[in-house]
Protein backbone atom coordinates (compact mmCIF):
# COMPACT_ATOMS: atom_id res chain seq x y z
CA UNK A 1 0.00 0.00 0.00
CA UNK A 2 1.33 3.32 -1.26
CA UNK A 3 1.30 5.83 1.76
CA UNK A 4 3.82 8.38 0.80
CA UNK A 5 4.32 10.23 -2.80
CA UNK A 6 8.23 9.19 -2.11
CA UNK A 7 7.15 5.71 -2.57
CA UNK A 8 6.53 6.65 -6.20
CA UNK A 9 10.32 7.97 -6.38
CA UNK A 10 11.54 4.52 -4.96
CA UNK A 11 9.17 2.62 -7.55
CA UNK A 12 10.90 4.63 -10.25
CA UNK A 13 14.49 3.92 -9.06
CA UNK A 14 13.84 0.32 -8.75
CA UNK A 15 13.26 0.63 -12.91
CA UNK A 16 16.69 1.71 -13.32
CA UNK A 17 15.17 3.63 -16.51
CA UNK A 18 14.77 7.40 -17.45
CA UNK A 19 12.00 7.86 -19.26
CA UNK A 20 11.93 10.95 -21.96
CA UNK A 21 9.42 13.85 -21.10
CA UNK A 22 9.12 16.69 -23.08
CA UNK A 23 8.38 20.18 -21.92
CA UNK A 24 5.78 21.92 -24.91
CA UNK A 25 6.74 25.56 -25.31
CA UNK A 26 9.22 24.84 -22.37
CA UNK A 27 10.23 29.07 -22.06
CA UNK A 28 8.40 28.61 -18.37
CA UNK A 29 10.19 28.90 -15.15
CA UNK A 30 8.69 26.83 -12.72
CA UNK A 31 8.47 24.29 -15.68
CA UNK A 32 11.78 24.30 -15.73
CA UNK A 33 12.52 24.01 -12.47
CA UNK A 34 10.60 20.96 -12.10
CA UNK A 35 12.41 19.48 -15.16
CA UNK A 36 15.66 20.69 -13.48
CA UNK A 37 14.80 18.80 -10.66
CA UNK A 38 13.78 15.56 -11.85
CA UNK A 39 16.52 15.49 -14.60
CA UNK A 40 18.75 16.11 -11.57
CA UNK A 41 17.37 13.29 -9.34
CA UNK A 42 17.79 10.82 -12.42
CA UNK A 43 14.41 10.23 -13.21
CA UNK A 44 13.65 11.60 -16.74
CA UNK A 45 15.85 12.55 -19.76
CA UNK A 46 14.26 15.64 -20.27
CA UNK A 47 13.62 17.18 -24.47
CA UNK A 48 12.79 21.37 -24.48
CA UNK A 49 10.50 22.19 -27.44
CA UNK A 50 9.92 26.11 -27.22
CA UNK A 51 11.74 29.44 -28.12
CA UNK A 52 15.63 28.71 -27.76
CA UNK A 53 16.68 32.30 -26.55
CA UNK A 54 14.28 31.89 -23.83
CA UNK A 55 14.53 28.44 -22.61
CA UNK A 56 18.29 29.30 -22.63
CA UNK A 57 17.75 32.72 -20.61
CA UNK A 58 15.44 31.03 -18.15
CA UNK A 59 17.25 27.57 -17.50
CA UNK A 60 20.82 29.79 -16.67
CA UNK A 61 18.35 32.38 -13.82
CA UNK A 62 18.11 28.91 -11.97
CA UNK A 63 21.06 26.91 -12.44
CA UNK A 64 19.73 24.48 -15.23
CA UNK A 65 22.77 23.72 -17.20
CA UNK A 66 21.77 22.57 -20.45
CA UNK A 67 24.92 21.16 -22.09
CA UNK A 68 23.65 17.48 -22.33
CA UNK A 69 19.53 18.85 -22.81
CA UNK A 70 18.16 18.42 -26.45
CA UNK A 71 16.49 21.28 -27.43
CA UNK A 72 13.80 21.85 -29.94
CA UNK A 73 13.63 25.49 -31.12
CA UNK A 74 9.71 27.04 -32.10
CA UNK A 75 8.78 30.32 -31.34
CA UNK A 76 5.04 29.73 -32.78
CA UNK A 77 2.99 27.82 -29.40
CA UNK A 78 1.01 25.96 -31.85
CA UNK A 79 3.81 24.40 -33.34
CA UNK A 80 5.60 23.38 -30.57
CA UNK A 81 2.80 22.20 -29.07
CA UNK A 82 2.73 20.08 -32.24
CA UNK A 83 6.42 18.93 -32.37
CA UNK A 84 5.91 18.28 -28.75
CA UNK A 85 2.98 15.75 -29.05
CA UNK A 86 4.61 14.60 -32.27
CA UNK A 87 7.15 13.09 -30.40
CA UNK A 88 5.07 11.55 -28.03
CA UNK A 89 3.29 9.77 -30.62
CA UNK A 90 6.22 8.61 -32.70
CA UNK A 91 7.69 6.84 -29.93
CA UNK A 92 10.46 9.33 -29.00
CA UNK A 93 9.05 10.13 -25.82
CA UNK A 94 6.89 8.49 -22.91
CA UNK A 95 5.79 12.31 -21.05
CA UNK A 96 4.00 15.24 -22.05
CA UNK A 97 4.24 18.41 -19.78
CA UNK A 98 2.76 21.80 -20.25
CA UNK A 99 4.94 24.58 -20.88
CA UNK A 100 4.03 28.20 -21.23
CA UNK A 101 1.52 27.43 -23.66
CA UNK A 102 -2.48 27.63 -22.92
CA UNK A 103 -4.00 24.38 -21.55
CA UNK A 104 -6.38 24.11 -23.99
CA UNK A 105 -3.82 24.61 -26.83
CA UNK A 106 -1.88 21.68 -25.07
CA UNK A 107 -5.37 19.49 -25.19
CA UNK A 108 -6.51 20.31 -28.95
CA UNK A 109 -2.81 19.09 -29.85
CA UNK A 110 -3.40 15.80 -27.70
CA UNK A 111 -6.61 15.24 -28.76
CA UNK A 112 -5.59 15.70 -32.92
CA UNK A 113 -6.90 13.20 -35.02
CA UNK A 114 -3.69 12.54 -36.92
CA UNK A 115 -1.04 12.98 -34.64
CA UNK A 116 -2.28 13.15 -31.25
CA UNK A 117 -2.84 11.07 -28.56
CA UNK A 118 -5.94 9.66 -28.52
CA UNK A 119 -6.43 6.42 -26.78
CA UNK A 120 -10.05 6.58 -24.45
CA UNK A 121 -13.24 7.91 -24.32
CA UNK A 122 -12.40 11.14 -22.73
CA UNK A 123 -9.48 13.13 -20.86
CA UNK A 124 -9.79 12.84 -17.01
CA UNK A 125 -7.57 15.07 -14.38
CA UNK A 126 -6.41 12.68 -11.71
CA UNK A 127 -4.77 13.84 -8.36
CA UNK A 128 -2.89 11.55 -5.49
CA UNK A 129 -2.83 13.26 -2.27
CA UNK A 130 -0.75 12.77 0.59
CA UNK A 131 -2.51 13.35 3.69
CA UNK A 132 -1.36 13.60 7.08
CA UNK A 133 -4.22 13.05 8.54
CA UNK A 134 -5.37 9.94 6.19
CA UNK A 135 -3.62 6.78 6.36
CA UNK A 136 -2.64 5.97 3.05
CA UNK A 137 -2.28 8.38 -0.50
CA UNK A 138 -6.04 9.42 -1.97
CA UNK A 139 -6.45 9.75 -5.37
CA UNK A 140 -9.23 12.37 -6.57
CA UNK A 141 -11.00 12.91 -10.04
CA UNK A 142 -12.09 14.71 -11.96
CA UNK A 143 -11.22 18.38 -10.44
CA UNK A 144 -10.05 19.86 -13.96
CA UNK A 145 -11.24 19.12 -16.78
CA UNK A 146 -14.71 17.90 -16.90
CA UNK A 147 -17.39 19.81 -15.74
CA UNK A 148 -20.47 18.48 -15.46
CA UNK A 149 -20.12 14.54 -16.34
CA UNK A 150 -22.96 12.56 -16.55
CA UNK A 151 -22.97 8.96 -15.78
CA UNK A 152 -21.33 8.07 -19.15
CA UNK A 153 -18.65 10.18 -18.56
CA UNK A 154 -18.32 9.34 -14.68
CA UNK A 155 -17.72 5.97 -15.80
CA UNK A 156 -15.08 6.38 -18.42
CA UNK A 157 -13.28 8.97 -15.71
CA UNK A 158 -13.05 6.21 -12.99
CA UNK A 159 -11.98 3.77 -15.73
CA UNK A 160 -9.31 5.82 -16.27
CA UNK A 161 -8.51 6.31 -12.77
CA UNK A 162 -8.66 2.51 -11.98
CA UNK A 163 -6.43 1.59 -14.45
CA UNK A 164 -3.70 4.33 -13.40
CA UNK A 165 -4.29 2.49 -9.89
CA UNK A 166 -3.72 -0.80 -11.07
CA UNK A 167 -0.68 0.08 -12.98
CA UNK A 168 0.38 1.57 -9.88
CA UNK A 169 -0.17 -1.29 -8.20
CA UNK A 170 -3.15 -1.43 -6.21
CA UNK A 171 -5.24 -4.61 -7.74
CA UNK A 172 -8.93 -4.00 -6.84
CA UNK A 173 -8.90 -0.08 -5.40
CA UNK A 174 -11.65 1.29 -3.28
CA UNK A 175 -13.93 3.74 -4.88
CA UNK A 176 -16.13 6.33 -3.36
CA UNK A 177 -18.80 8.36 -5.70
CA UNK A 178 -19.34 11.29 -3.70
CA UNK A 179 -22.35 13.60 -3.07
CA UNK A 180 -24.16 15.12 -0.44
CA UNK A 181 -26.26 12.48 0.83
CA UNK A 182 -25.48 8.44 1.57
CA UNK A 183 -29.09 8.00 0.02
CA UNK A 184 -30.68 8.06 -3.63
CA UNK A 185 -32.73 10.82 -4.76
CA UNK A 186 -34.19 12.09 -7.57
CA UNK A 187 -33.30 15.34 -6.67
CA UNK A 188 -30.15 15.31 -6.60
CA UNK A 189 -28.53 13.68 -9.79
CA UNK A 190 -25.07 12.92 -8.11
CA UNK A 191 -26.60 10.12 -5.92
CA UNK A 192 -28.64 8.50 -9.16
CA UNK A 193 -25.42 8.20 -11.43
CA UNK A 194 -23.74 7.02 -8.19
CA UNK A 195 -26.18 3.97 -7.51
CA UNK A 196 -25.87 2.95 -11.56
CA UNK A 197 -22.26 3.11 -11.30
CA UNK A 198 -21.99 0.63 -8.08
CA UNK A 199 -24.84 -1.44 -9.75
CA UNK A 200 -22.18 -1.84 -13.06
CA UNK A 201 -19.52 -2.51 -10.67
CA UNK A 202 -21.23 -5.45 -9.22
CA UNK A 203 -22.65 -6.48 -12.20
CA UNK A 204 -18.89 -6.93 -13.55
CA UNK A 205 -19.13 -4.01 -16.15
CA UNK A 206 -17.13 -1.49 -14.35
CA UNK A 207 -13.90 -4.49 -13.23
CA UNK A 208 -10.66 -4.07 -11.43
CA UNK A 209 -12.55 -1.85 -8.31
CA UNK A 210 -14.63 -1.73 -5.54
CA UNK A 211 -17.53 0.59 -5.63
CA UNK A 212 -19.53 2.07 -3.82
CA UNK A 213 -21.68 5.44 -3.38
CA UNK A 214 -23.70 7.85 -3.03
CA UNK A 215 -21.39 8.55 0.20
CA UNK A 216 -20.99 11.94 1.50
CA UNK A 217 -17.29 13.14 2.07
CA UNK A 218 -16.94 12.09 5.83
CA UNK A 219 -18.18 8.16 4.98
CA UNK A 220 -15.95 8.15 2.36
CA UNK A 221 -12.40 8.79 4.30
CA UNK A 222 -13.76 8.34 8.33
CA UNK A 223 -14.69 4.30 8.90
CA UNK A 224 -15.50 6.70 12.51
CA UNK A 225 -18.17 8.82 10.92
CA UNK A 226 -19.38 5.57 8.32
CA UNK A 227 -20.17 3.57 11.61
CA UNK A 228 -21.92 6.57 13.42
CA UNK A 229 -24.42 6.15 10.54
CA UNK A 230 -25.04 2.66 10.14
CA UNK A 231 -23.23 2.59 7.17
CA UNK A 232 -21.54 -0.57 6.09
CA UNK A 233 -19.60 -0.89 3.16
CA UNK A 234 -15.50 -1.87 2.25
CA UNK A 235 -14.73 1.31 0.66
CA UNK A 236 -16.37 3.18 3.84
CA UNK A 237 -13.15 5.06 5.70
CA UNK A 238 -10.92 3.12 3.54
CA UNK A 239 -11.43 4.90 -0.24
CA UNK A 240 -8.37 4.92 -2.46
CA UNK A 241 -10.10 6.87 -4.96
CA UNK A 242 -12.87 9.70 -4.99
CA UNK A 243 -15.17 9.80 -7.98
CA UNK A 244 -16.32 13.46 -7.64
CA UNK A 245 -19.70 14.53 -8.85
CA UNK A 246 -18.50 17.82 -10.75
CA UNK A 247 -15.69 20.35 -11.18
CA UNK A 248 -17.40 22.28 -8.81
CA UNK A 249 -16.72 19.86 -6.05
CA UNK A 250 -13.66 18.36 -7.41
CA UNK A 251 -11.65 21.72 -7.58
CA UNK A 252 -13.12 23.12 -4.28
CA UNK A 253 -11.77 19.87 -2.82
CA UNK A 254 -8.47 19.77 -4.00
CA UNK A 255 -7.55 23.73 -3.46
CA UNK A 256 -8.66 23.50 0.17
CA UNK A 257 -6.55 20.32 0.34
CA UNK A 258 -3.60 22.17 -1.62
CA UNK A 259 -3.09 25.42 0.20
CA UNK A 260 -5.09 24.79 3.90
CA UNK A 261 -3.63 22.16 4.40
CA UNK A 262 0.08 20.43 4.76
CA UNK A 263 -1.24 17.96 2.28
CA UNK A 264 1.10 16.75 -0.61
CA UNK A 265 -0.15 16.72 -4.03
CA UNK A 266 0.83 15.34 -7.45
CA UNK A 267 -1.43 15.21 -10.85
CA UNK A 268 -1.73 14.31 -14.31
CA UNK A 269 -4.64 14.08 -17.28
CA UNK A 270 -5.41 10.50 -17.80
CA UNK A 271 -7.03 8.85 -21.14
CA UNK A 272 -4.09 9.42 -23.66
CA UNK A 273 -1.58 7.56 -25.20
CA UNK A 274 1.04 8.73 -22.65
CA UNK A 275 0.50 10.59 -19.14
CA UNK A 276 0.18 14.53 -19.44
CA UNK A 277 1.48 16.61 -16.68
CA UNK A 278 -0.95 19.73 -16.63
CA UNK A 279 -0.25 21.80 -13.62
CA UNK A 280 -1.58 24.78 -12.82
CA UNK A 281 0.30 28.30 -12.46
CA UNK A 282 -0.87 28.64 -8.49
CA UNK A 283 0.60 25.04 -7.79
CA UNK A 284 3.75 25.27 -5.95
CA UNK A 285 6.89 23.95 -7.21
CA UNK A 286 6.86 20.37 -5.41
CA UNK A 287 3.40 19.89 -6.93
CA UNK A 288 5.06 20.36 -10.35
CA UNK A 289 8.16 17.95 -9.19
CA UNK A 290 5.65 15.55 -7.62
CA UNK A 291 3.20 15.67 -10.68
CA UNK A 292 6.03 14.56 -13.09
CA UNK A 293 7.13 11.96 -10.83
CA UNK A 294 3.72 10.58 -10.98
CA UNK A 295 3.83 10.60 -14.54
CA UNK A 296 7.34 8.60 -14.51
CA UNK A 297 6.03 6.03 -11.78
CA UNK A 298 3.50 4.32 -13.98
CA UNK A 299 3.12 2.65 -17.75
CA UNK A 300 0.33 3.56 -20.08
CA UNK A 301 -0.52 0.26 -21.79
Amino acid sequence: MLTRISDLGERVKSRNSRKKLVLAAAQDLYALMAVRDAAAAGLITPVLVGDRPDIVKKAASIGFNLDSVEILHEENLDLAVEKAVRLIHDGYAQILMKGSCGTAQLLKGVLNKEWGLRKGDLLSHFALFEIAAYHKLLAVTDVAINIAPDVKAKEAILNNSVEYLNNMGLAKPKVAVIAAVEKVFDQMPATVDAAILVRRNREGLIQNCIVDGPMALDNAISLESAEHKGIVSEVAGDADLLLMPDIEAGNVFYKTLAFLTDARVASVVLGASAPVVLTSRSDSEDAKYNSLLLATAIDIV
